[in-house]
């Protein structure tokens, strides 16, 4: 395997509408045993698991510094959807603090405007969801859990990231290519970028130049835009299927979880080739970094694993057994949050803390 750039970190997660075939498994070893509803489980490398039900139909998570609070997006079934909930969630006993159902969109059916992705922006108190059935984003308080605005235009949003120092909040559209910008002060759209037969799907931003990369999944490549950018956006390879995406501290290194490969692959946004890849396992399609040392994670979704993958040696160093379909990776505060989503909705979800050992 070809080493991988070291030194990343996450800057966002995706709500999961697509699943597609995956490949490219690794022989499975330091797999923990799935823990019990709020039992802690370790491995032999020390890691550290705790798991806990929350609700049917969990999808991202996002986590508050400034509340010190972990908010968990869930919806069931298909439309009309009528269950779906924002949970503000304890990160460290992970319980439910809060429970925030979004507004009915059809009283006839009971339709609520379903939430999918979720991010943070401390600076405003806000939090932002991804309505992906009703193609908008939203925004509710964190103080108060209030619904403070709909956002319509975003066909099929599927993520949503905050660049907090130019007071932006990103989100994609994948089924028009779209990528659209909006103040997080007056929740306005500030741009819209468009890239004819894309499909966007996870974010990232970095905040010291005010990029957005998005994975582009119907390409096999990233999208790289600014606000107010003239020109069409620049366009890097990266590995096949990309769906999820992350940044390097320094901003000069993305990290995408590519689906179709069962792979996370490194790419030098400078130079925009990708410099390593890695197989993880069957259908990832999350992935986050731990900024203590720097591991990714990889939510493979079909093995019902996270796998640690270290970027220096350029290989997979551990695997983190979770329950059925992991869908999404969050880190933040030394620790790596994993939601499980169940297919049927008939039972609730589990939400993970994994603390590496490492």
């Amino acid at each position: 395997m070809t080493p991988m750039p070291s030194l990343i970190r996450r800057a966002a997660a995706l709500p999961c509408a697509l699943l597609l075939a995956a490949g490219g498994l690794l022989a499975a070893s330091d797999a923990a045993t799935a823990a019990p509803a709020g039992h802690r489980a370790g491995t032999d490398h020390g890691t550290e698991t705790t798991s806990a039900p929350l609700v049917p139909g969990l999808y991202q998570s996002a986590y508050s510094e400034r509340n010190d609070a972990l908010w968990v997006t869930s919806a069931v079934g298909r439309p009309p959807v009528t269950q779906s909930a924002l949970l503000r969630v304890d990160p460290r006993t992970l319980e439910i603090e809060q429970t925030i159902v979004p507004p009915v969109t059809d009283a006839e059916t009971g339709a609520v405007e379903a939430v999918y992705g979720v991010a943070v922006d401390d600076e405003h108190d806000t939090v932002w969801t991804t309505n992906t059935r009703d193609n908008s984003v939203a925004v509710y308080s964190q103080r108060t859990g209030a619904h403070l605005a709909t956002l319509p235009g975003v066909a099929h949003a599927r993520e949503v990231v905050v660049d907090e120092r130019h007071d932006t909040v990103w989100a994609s559209g994948f089924s028009d290519g779209t990528l659209v910008a909006f103040d997080s002060r007056t929740f306005e759209e500030k741009d819209r970028v468009t890239v004819e037969g894309a499909g966007p799907t996870g974010l990232a931003v970095d905040e010291r130049s005010g990029t957005v990369y998005a994975a582009d999944l119907n390409n096999d490549r990233i999208i790289a835009a600014h606000v107010g950018e003239d020109g069409a956006p620049r366009l890097i390879p990266a590995g096949e299927g990309p769906l999820s995406i992350a940044l390097s501290r320094d901003g000069r290194t993305a990290y995408t979880a590519n689906q179709t490969a069962g792979t996370v692959s490194a790419v030098d946004l400078r130079s925009g080739t990708v410099t390593g890849t890695v197989a993880t396992g069957a259908g990832p399609l999350s992935v986050g970094v731990d900024p203590g040392t720097g591991l990714v994670l990889v939510a493979d979704r079909t093995d019902a694993e996270v796998a640690v993958v270290d970027p220096r040696r350029g290989e997979v160093v551990e695997r983190i057994a979770t329950g059925a379909n992991p869908n999404h990776v969050e880190t933040a505060g030394g620790a790596a949050y994993v939601v499980d989503k169940s297919g049927a909705g008939a039972a609730d979800d589990l939400l993970h803390r994994i603390r590496l050992g490492r």
